[in-house]
């Protein structure tokens, strides 16, 4: 049987893969100015760290996460019915997200110690849900995400949110087809009684709603916000808004956010039913969506603040906030616009070798342009002159380096313009300065 590869998967190669290329290196340049360095966590983490952080009653934690064992302990999980007795060490999974990964290694290796400057960073690699399949939504896919640690101050929310804003502008998005929503969800010092208010709601219009989310009503209230269901989400529009439920020092906040977006000309639409999937945000929340040719939203990229998860990870009380972005998902967007993200493939140099008894010498002249730094390709397989031309038509080679008995003799080579077949003989030893010459 032909191995395949898992559904939900996809191999990144060509075009693909220099798009995910171009997309990581427009996050290292825009958030180098704002002073974010990278980082890379494990794909796999304790189970613990995804369920202190993202919840238990999220769909994340219950449904999509998927489980890592070893084949020993695989084994004694099917023989014991449970994973009961594995050590914490021993219950992994993939990680769905990074945020709680991150926090973890900042938790452990002391990224903000006591009276410290706030940490900045930024992150990108494989993500692993066990979702439904569809279109931009992968079972493995990837995020770029960045994450402060250490201030609470509400003009660092609205710097990362002009952050984020930059990089889409860098990829090449139609800005006026990106839409920025933003909400508040409060603190603990607001939240739980909201939360209340909001359960109480759906217990009264639990008739009108789906199983779901009368689940939660007791689980997850706010999460009702983000249902799935065309009723659900016409019923949960006549529930109390979490902006009228704000303590003093939350509304404040918010205001002082939105204040800075105005300030750096940064369009939003408040959206009071904006909750964000994750248990673990506080206060400042955001969502970014972009309108399809065919007038449909789709989310693109979102955050917020989460001033108590370094305490749940086990850390000292550390206020936070980030955002993640998803490749495909932009993919989509950006193809949709018409913006070809990968670009054409690199150009080269290619060395052909007119007859065996040059190969010697092909060697040496592919050594010296690829010290000089020069990308370099060349026949491996004995192919003809003209085959040879052939393939450097489809290495997009802009000169050929022709090789032969001739040049050989002479102690020189052919040097070849791939787009206006020019070509002139230029000696061994001027190779590397002819071809800089050229290219």
């Amino acid at each position: 049987m032909q191995a395949k590869k898992p559904e939900g998967t996809e191999d990144l190669f060509g075009a693909r893969m220099r798009a995910w290329e171009r997309m990581q290196a427009v996050a290292r340049e825009t958030f180098s100015r704002y002073c974010f360095s990278a980082i890379e966590t494990p794909a796999m983490e304790q189970v613990d760290v995804f369920v202190h952080g993202i919840g238990t009653s999220t769909d994340v934690v219950r449904k999509e996460m998927f489980r890592v064992f070893s084949g020993a302990n695989f084994a004694n999980v099917l023989e014991k019915g449970s994973e009961a007795g594995l050590k914490p060490g021993k219950r992994l999974a993939l990680r769905p997200e990074g945020t709680a990964g991150f926090v973890r290694a900042a938790v452990e290796n002391t990224f903000v110690p006591q009276g410290g400057a706030p940490v900045k960073m930024w992150y990108a690699g494989p993500m692993f849900r066990g979702e439904r399949v569809q279109k931009g939504r992968l079972r493995q896919f990837h995020q770029i995400g960045a994450e402060v640690l250490g201030a609470s101050d509400p003009a660092l929310d609205a710097e990362v949110i002009v952050m984020l804003m930059d990089f889409y502008r860098t990829l090449g998005l139609d800005m006026s087809r990106v839409r920025l929503l933003v909400n508040s969800m409060g603190d603990p010092a607001c939240r739980p009684a909201y939360r209340e208010k909001i359960r109480r709601f759906i217990l009264d219009h639990a008739d009108e709603m789906c199983d779901e989310c009368a689940v939660r009503a007791d689980t997850n209230p706010l999460r009702a916000f983000d249902c799935k269901n065309d009723r659900c989400r016409e019923v949960m529009a006549a529930a109390p808004k979490i902006a009228d439920e704000l303590c003093d020092e939350c509304a404040d906040h918010y205001a002082r956010v939105k204040a800075y977006l105005d300030e750096a000309g940064v369009a939003y639409e408040e959206d009071p039913t904006l909750v964000r999937g994750l248990d673990y945000y506080t206060r400042t929340v955001f969502e970014v969506q972009v309108t399809s040719g065919m007038g449909s939203q789709s989310a693109i990229g979102g955050g917020g603040r989460y001033d108590g998860l370094m305490e749940l990870e086990g850390g000292k009380p550390t206020p936070g906030i980030g955002f993640a972005v998803g490749f495909e998902r932009i993919m989509l967007a950006l193809e949709d616009q018409g913006v070809d993200l990968a670009g054409p493939e690199p150009s080269c140099v290619y060395v052909a070798c007119a007859a065996p008894e040059c190969r010697d010498a092909v060697f040496s002249a592919c050594l010296a342009l690829r010290r000089a730094g020069v990308r370099v390709e060349a026949d491996y397989q004995g192919r003809s002159l003209k085959s040879q031309f052939k393939q450097a038509d489809k290495h997009n080679a802009r000169l050929c380096v022709v090789i032969g008995p001739d040049e050989l003799a002479a102690g020189a080579v052919t040097v070849r313009d791939m787009a206006s077949h020019e070509q002139e003989q230029v000696p061994m030893d001027g190779l590397v300065e002819a071809v800089r010459n050229l290219v």
